[in-house]
């Protein structure tokens, strides 16, 4: 098992089966999402260095990282195990298509505001963006010749940036509630969260 610490910039790879932490791994950056391969290779988008990072998992170290320029504090993230292709949700309104293999950006798509977390179906060979703060789903298809275009934005609620999919049902699940008004800015916390309002919480379910 791998987790993420953006504040020490590290992976903590831990034995499944005693529960022993295997490894402290430097990244080099905040990491946010991370996906395995289940090839032995484990990647992360470092969210300061708007790079991704590639994590050998028998070796439990870096082999190697790119750029995801034009991409912008990325989040969320998704694999194509298939077609080998990395799917970067970017908070600039991007999702940026990555070759896992050659390590190098092959796309880019516009996607919706205050993106969080991606999801790939391979079923369908859909790839997702969930955006919190206009409340929507971005669904990117490829097409002939590798080119990838936006073919839905799917309406969803404020605040639903959290997601995952069900691959056999090829559902999406996503949390949000209602928010009341942001608390005063501090010089701890200058750009502070509005509260929840008490008994909204809800799981927003999405079919295709």
């Amino acid at each position: 098992m791998f987790a993420f610490d953006a504040h020490s910039a590290e992976a903590t790879a831990i034995d499944a089966a005693t529960g022993k932490v295997a490894a402290t791994i430097p990244l080099g950056g905040q990491p946010e999402f991370g996906v395995s391969d289940g090839k032995g290779l484990v990647f992360a988008n470092l969210e300061d260095k708007a790079e991704v990072v590639v994590i050998d998992a028998r070796a439990l170290k870096v082999m190697t990282r790119w750029s995801l320029a034009p991409c912008e504090a990325p989040t969320g993230l998704a694999l194509d195990p298939a077609g080998r292709h990395l799917f970067s949700a970017c908070r600039n309104q991007v999702m940026v298509v990555s070759d896992a293999d050659g390590n190098r950006v092959i796309a880019t798509v516009p996607i919706g505001t205050g993106t969080d977390g991606a999801a790939f179906d391979p079923g369908q060979g859909l790839a997702f963006s969930s955006n919190g703060r206009d409340g929507s789903i971005t669904v990117v298809r490829e097409g002939p010749a590798g080119h990838f275009a936006v073919v839905d934005t799917v309406k969803t609620q404020p605040g639903a940036r959290t997601m995952t999919l069900d691959p056999s049902t090829h559902r999406l699940y996503l949390s949000t509630a209602r928010f009341g008004p942001a608390p005063p800015a501090t010089a701890e916390h200058p750009h502070p969260r509005p509260a929840l309002v008490p008994g909204t919480f809800a799981v927003l379910v999405v079919g295709q």
